[in-house]
């Protein structure tokens, strides 16, 4: 302004010299000083103002980051007082324990129980990391919360439990039902765009176990398996008969009167080598008004004790344990499985703090770009009312002014929204203290991480070797094959062979009203302990061995379903190839993504360089003269521009860096977190 404002003054003075009194002139030297001075005090607090971008160092104060390392600092910096305050609050959470009932009570069995309430509150973590109403979060702030209070993982700790009751009743004899050890990813969504592969979901043993790790079809099918618990059974009855009788020979009356009481009480029990045991006894008493019965009442008991013992179908410890064996791999499937949502849980928490880090620093830059409009309007505003400037430019910086307004406020509502999403996966449920409270992420950028320049031939090996998911697949592999093997005994006759023992009492007393004449003595017991003595001491026993041979002359069924089982197989087989496969490409395209973020990285930093260079020469250019306000307006935000780009191709490499360590297994070592704390809840030390 200073260079236009001199050159119309020496355009004035190209007129001869005879025209232009003293006068004139000191008025005009009086005007170009006074120029001169409005324009050094208009300049100055811009030129304050400027620092700031030239330096990127954020203008709000509440959110310092920490010094590098390579500066000592007396003072501890805020993530390091909030891992101090953590210590006093570790013993505070309780961990996850449920138990599956154990009592002594014969009534135990057939009492219902239940489970201990939940626990909804947040851990007391949160609260030492806030402070003058804000919540500041480090990286490893943020997982060790997500490992305390994330919804899914608390959800998937009951599984632990779950598995452990199907074993249980598998012990029983009873069929497996199964785990649902599918990934659970309700209360992190949001801000989870790293990789390919979509965050760490179980990819082959879920498939190869069934539809969400529930077993499903032919696996476990073969003969029916009995059940190992013992039964006891008992039944009774009194019966009072009263009967007119059209042929009194038979009973001496022509009015039959009898009173039975009867019980019955019978024992069974399988093992897993296809052998029954039954025990069966029957006992009874008889009294009626019949004078033909030398004894009345009548007494009379029998045991039976049977076994029976599978010899073709359904022989064999492996067929009858199929479904106990079945439940333990569905446990190690589960420990496995609860590692996957582990890694996949941390991996969102980790893409959330970094799309968090990168709204907060956008925020910053459109605050910046915000003020510099601000001022630069102000300024020019005062230049119009000494008619230094035209009216149009105070217009372009006025709409220059509104479009920084609304790209600040989009930055603002993008950042509340990821403040939301990072609440949201760290914590149980709404706290009204943190609703409304801003969340200051300290950690700029993450570990350095070496998978970038490690061969890929390593890379698959890593994760052959890590992957939970891989683990599965080769497990649920194993009870495929297990389930193979035990629907071939289905195809087989059934051939049963038993082995019987009875043995009978009888007793009563001698029959007051008999008429039978010499017929009426007995030599029988007349009391039940004599019955009983009669039953068990071998003086009328039964003995019976016999065999039971069962044959389907087509077997269509049994067939059927062993065919459909090998298909069935063959099928699973291909998706555990499918699923190396699959690992294999997830491995390779994380890769490649790390290193095209990393040189996104680069190309954008030396694109923020030119920038700040072109801001700074703009700048100078004013302050001498040569360009305008709104020219340094303009580079002021071609500068905005870069530094929100480089922001986001930080956030990226982040969010590659997080999915590579995914994709190989290595989140849980690489970002020290222990599966024991995640299982209990508790984080015993800092990640």
């Amino acid at each position: 302004m200073t260079y236009f404002a001199a050159n119309s003054l020496q355009d004035s003075g190209k007129t001869p010299r005879a025209r232009v009194s003293p006068r004139t002139r000191l008025q005009a030297c009086v005007a170009i000083l006074l120029l001169q001075a409005n324009l050094a005090f208009a300049v100055a607090p811009i030129g304050q103002q400027e620092q700031a971008p030239a330096s990127q160092q954020p203008t709000a104060p509440e959110a310092p980051a920490p010094p590098p390392a390579s500066q000592p600092s007396e003072t501890p910096t805020l993530a390091q007082q909030a891992q101090e305050a953590q210590k006093t609050s570790y013993a505070a959470q309780q961990p996850f324990h449920v138990e599956l009932p154990h009592s002594h009570s014969p009534l135990s069995p057939y009492m219902p129980s239940d489970a201990p309430p939940l626990n909804l509150n947040n851990s007391p973590r949160l609260q030492t990391l806030i402070r003058d109403g804000k919540l500041y979060l480090s990286l490893q702030d943020a997982i060790a919360l997500a490992i305390e209070n994330n919804l899914d993982l608390a959800y998937f700790r009951y599984n632990f439990p779950i598995a452990e009751t199907d074993y249980r009743r598998t012990k029983a004899g009873a069929a497996v039902q199964g785990v649902n050890t599918a990934i659970v990813q309700a209360s992190s969504q949001g801000g989870f765009s790293g990789g390919s592969s979509g965050g760490g979901g179980s990819s082959g043993g879920s498939a190869a176990a069934g539809a969400g790790g529930i077993v499903q079809s032919t696996l476990g099918a073969g003969t029916l398996v009995a059940s190992f618990d013992p039964f006891l059974t008992f039944k009774g009855s009194v019966d009072h008969q009263v009967a007119q009788q059209t042929n009194a020979f038979q009973t001496g009356v022509a009015i039959y009167k009898q009173n039975t009481i009867q019980g019955q009480a019978n024992f069974s029990e399988s093992f897993p080598l296809g052998t029954n045991l039954n025990v069966n006894y029957l006992g009874y008493r008889n009294a009626n008004n019949s004078p033909h019965e030398a004894i009345n009442p009548n007494l009379y008991s029998n045991l039976t004790v049977q076994f029976t013992q599978h010899f073709l179908a359904g022989f064999g410890v492996s067929t009858n344990t199929r479904y106990i064996q079945i439940a333990k791999k569905n446990m190690h499937i589960n420990d496995l499985a609860f590692r996957d949502q582990v890694i996949a849980t941390i991996t969102q928490v980790e893409n959330i703090y970094w799309d968090l880090m990168n709204a907060y620093e956008d925020e910053q830059v459109k605050e910046r770009s915000q003020s510099f409009s601000q001022q630069t309007l102000e300024m020019d505003q005062k230049q119009l009312q000494l008619n230094a400037i035209p009216a149009m430019q105070v217009t372009k910086d006025e709409s220059d002014l509104v479009t920084s307004e609304g790209d600040l406020t989009v930055a603002r509502a993008t950042l509340r929204l990821n403040e939301l999403l990072m609440k949201n996966a760290i914590t149980k449920m709404d706290d009204p203290l943190i609703a409304d409270m801003p969340v200051i992420p300290l950690d700029h950028e993450g570990p350095v991480n070496p998978n970038a320049s490690k061969s890929i031939d390593d890379l698959i090996a890593a994760a052959e070797k890590n992957r939970p998911d891989v683990q599965e697949d080769e497990i649920a592999m194993q009870i495929a094959q297990s389930s193979l093997k035990s629907i071939r005994s289905e195809l087989l006759p059934v051939l049963d062979v038993y082995g019987l023992y009875s043995g009978a009492g009888t007793a009563g007393p001698k029959n007051a009203n008999c008429d039978l004449g010499t017929e009426c003595t007995s030599d029988l017991p007349t009391g039940f302990t004599g019955m009983f003595q009669n039953t068990f001491n071998y003086s009328s026993p039964e003995y019976q061995i016999g065999m039971t041979l069962q044959i389907n002359l087509r077997n269509r069924a049994a067939k059927a379903d062993q065919y459909r089982a090998v298909l069935e197989y063959r099928q699973r087989q291909i998706t555990f190839e499918e699923q190396k496969k699959k690992i294999r490409f997830d491995v390779r395209n994380s890769q490649f993504a790390l290193q095209q973020k990393q040189a996104l990285v680069d190309a954008s930093q030396k694109a923020k360089d030119l920038a700040q260079h072109t801001f700074d020469v703009t700048k100078k250019e004013q302050d001498l003269g040569a360009k305008s306000h709104y020219d340094t307006l303009v580079a002021q935000h071609q500068l905005a521009i870069a530094e929100s780009a480089l922001a986001a191709a930080k956030t990226a490499f982040e969010k590659a860096k997080v999915d590579i360590d995914r994709a190989t297994g290595e989140t849980l070592a690489r970002m020290g977190v222990s599966i024991d704390d995640a299982k209990s809840g508790v984080v015993t030390h800092a990640p």
